[in-house]
């Protein structure tokens, strides 16, 4: 995206096309003129060279700009690229700087070619005196042969001796001299030698003039050949880029990677193409690059990555777009909080960037490679987002957990996955995940929640699970899940141990959810509830299955973790129109919308402060209202920016005014109760990295009667 093209900025706000321009100082000068005009720090001009595999550091722009000599094509357009001109803004420029260029060879060639005619012409005069004095003297003055003009355009031969007396010479001639070398008294030896002159004066004309021509023709022909080593060059270069652009999803950005399928993985700020994630993040990605454009303007602000799955790939392997409004609504809250924090009247601005570790997250090492491998010119100081509760997000965990690079989970709820590492160690000696911190429930709590809601009734309760997800993966949500519905004492108490169900997601779901509908029919005690450990998106297929197993009259409950969330009610509506499958599916999680923005609610303000900046004016951008309050994810992504940039700020002062990751590390973890005035509530961060308190609400969906 070129800077006239970002959201907010008027149109002709800046005039990208050159002047008139009369000189190589000039053009020197509209360069910079260009750059400041536009708002670019040399250091974001070098950021943005990066972007497109070049290399502008501030001494080389500033050196070549103040050489007394027009700057080479290559570096012009590398600056103009970095500046956000794209290839029709940069014609114009490319124009002036050939003309310039023209003129620079002509006026090259002008001393050498007089150099080179200047010898020629001493010959040609010197030739033309040897040929006088072989005949006879040149009067002097202008009575003489050629008159004043021929006089002063070359001085009289020296005199010469008389001749001695011939003594056979006739008498009244000069002895020695034959009667034609004697002066006709009409003056024809004298128009004869005229003749002469005039025609060596043609001659060394007509030779300078083919001279001349000659030298014309091989400056034309080097030109031509120039000319076309140059357009190859260019048809080259393009190619080139192409090729590049083919490979980093249409952008000349080496930290976007263009994966088999056609999908997009990496990192960007906004400022590449707005669709590199596909066309449903493209408002919050325009959003995020004007944003970014701003804030970065004076070159005083920190860095804060969005790390998740962001793109998806069909059953053919095949990028689409992605459509779940909560994955789109995730980052558009990331987005609200940092346009939030960057309006108040703080020097210290914060720079988003978006981290995608695809379809997923299988390609999530590319992405925090990336992110860890970022140059400190960038300024990064905390990841946020974190994916989901799998093996993947715990790997890309530890690895910026080893570079001490702070980070704020918003999804993840498996136990033990936090400061404290007992997700993937023993607990007898866990191996600790070094500024992890996490801003939602655990499993451990929404279990714990559930079971003082069931620990009164009387069921015989099935288990559904599985522990792999699609890449083959551990799952440590539904491993969680699994082990607090069979530990925690509400719930434990109500398993059949013979209703113990497994399946794989790698080997399909539809058939084998069905199947183990049907078995819940047959167990030795009548199944009315299910502890299901799996995922949302395996729920539908789950309901459907119960909804035509042969005891289908027979009412079941589902109980399951905060994902469940996700779950459209009208599900549960259109499997129950008649009430032949009477199904309830019951959860617990954060209070819905409605009560977090009631008075009953002590924070309702603060979550109506989120719902307005949400949908608010976004640098042109409007994000839908639904966005904000279907499922979580928005909130909680919105929650971990904030505690993020709390932490940033409580670590700004006047002597430390750019913080580093280290800083905002230790801030991270004296975040007292109370300190993060976040939309769900105010919280602290406690010493395993979760957060101090967390509403809770049991949410049922459907009907058993």
């Amino acid at each position: 995206m070129v800077w006239d093209q970002v959201p907010g900025r008027r149109p002709g706000e800046h005039e990208t096309a050159p002047p008139r321009i009369g000189g190589q100082q000039q053009f020197r000068e509209e360069l910079t003129r260009l750059r400041t005009g536009l708002g670019v720090s040399l250091a974001q001009l070098e950021q943005a060279s990066q972007r497109q595999g070049k290399r502008l550091p501030p001494a080389t722009v500033s050196n070549v700009l103040s050489r007394d000599r027009l700057p080479e094509w290559e570096f012009v357009a590398d600056f103009l690229a970095a500046c956000g001109l794209d290839e029709a803004r940069r014609e114009p420029w490319q124009q002036a700087w050939r003309e310039l260029a023209a003129v620079s060879a002509t006026q090259a060639s002008v001393p050498a070619q007089a150099h080179a005619q200047a010898p020629a012409a001493a010959a040609a005069a010197a030739e033309g005196q040897a040929a006088a004095g072989a005949g006879s003297p040149t009067p002097a003055g202008a009575g003489g042969p050629g008159g004043a003009e021929a006089a002063a355009a070359s001085p009289p031969p020296a005199p010469s001796p008389p001749p001695a007396p011939s003594p056979t010479a006739p008498p009244g001639k000069p002895a020695g001299k034959s009667p034609d070398d004697v002066p006709r008294a009409d003056g024809g030896r004298w128009k004869a030698w005229r003749t002469r002159l005039a025609g060596h004066r043609a001659a060394v004309a007509v030779c300078a003039a083919l001279a001349l021509a000659a030298a014309a023709g091989v400056y034309a022909f080097d030109e031509h050949r120039k000319n076309g080593q140059q357009e190859e060059q260019r048809e080259k270069e393009q190619q080139r880029q192409d090729k590049y652009r083919k490979e980093h999803c249409g952008t000349m950005n080496p930290a976007l990677v263009t994966e088999a399928g056609g999908e997009c993985t990496g990192v960007t700020d906004g400022l590449d193409r707005a669709d590199v994630f596909g066309s449903a993040l493209e408002p919050v990605l325009t959003a995020i690059g004007a944003e970014n454009h701003r804030a970065t303007r004076d070159g005083h602000y920190v860095t804060i990555a969005f790390l998740a799955p962001l793109t998806s790939v069909g059953s053919a392997g095949k990028a689409k777009d992605l459509t779940l409004d909560q994955f789109v609504g995730e980052v558009e809250g990331a987005y609200t909080a940092v346009e939030r924090a960057n309006a108040d009247d703080g020097p210290l601005k914060i720079r988003l960037v978006l981290a995608n570790m695809g379809s997923g997250e299988m390609h999530w090492k590319k992405a925090v490679d990336t992110l860890a491998g970022l140059p400190k010119a960038e300024k990064l100081v905390a990841v946020t987002g974190m994916g989901l509760s799998q093996q993947e997000s715990v790997d890309a965990a530890r690895t910026l957990g080893e570079r001490d690079i702070p980070m704020v989970a918003d999804l993840i709820t498996a136990d033990g996955f936090d400061t404290t590492g007992v997700i993937d160690s023993p607990k007898s000696a866990p191996k600790r995940i070094n500024g992890l911190v996490r801003v939602t429930l655990t499993n451990a709590a929404q279990l714990k929640a559930l079971g003082e809601e069931l620990d009164d009734d009387t069921r015989t309760a099935a288990l559904v699970r599985t522990a792999k997800t699609p890449n083959g993966t551990r799952d440590f949500y539904t491993d969680s899940l699994y082990e607090d519905f069979r530990t925690v004492g509400g719930l434990k108490k109500h398993l059949d141990p013979m209703a113990d169900f497994f399946f794989d997601p790698r080997g399909g779901v539809e058939s084998i959810l069905g199947a183990i509908g049907q078995n819940l029919c047959r167990t030795e005690h009548p199944v009315d509830t299910v502890y299901f450990a799996a995922r949302e998106k395996y729920l539908p297929d789950f309901l459907q299955a119960l909804s035509r197993r042969s005891c289908h009259r027979r009412p079941i409950t589902v109980v399951s973790g905060s994902d469940t969330a996700a779950l459209d009610p009208k599900t549960l509506t259109a499997l129950n129109q008649d009430g032949e499958a009477p199904i309830a599916v019951l959860y617990a999680s954060l209070p819905t919308a409605a009560q977090l923005r009631s008075p009953g609610n002590s924070d309702h303000n603060l979550y109506e402060q989120f719902l307005d900046a949400f949908g608010g004016d976004h640098h042109g951008q409007k994000f839908p209202a639904v966005h904000a309050t279907r499922g979580y994810w928005p909130v909680l992504a919105h929650d971990a920016v904030l505690t993020a940039t709390t932490a940033i700020r409580n670590a700004t002062t006047p002597t430390s005014a750019l913080p580093d990751r280290y800083a905002v590390l230790n801030h991270l973890y004296a975040l007292a109760d109370g300190a993060v005035p976040a939309a769900t509530g105010r919280f602290g961060i406690d010493p395993t990295g979760n957060r101090t308190k967390v509403p809770i609400t049991i949410h049922r969906l459907g009907t058993t009667t």
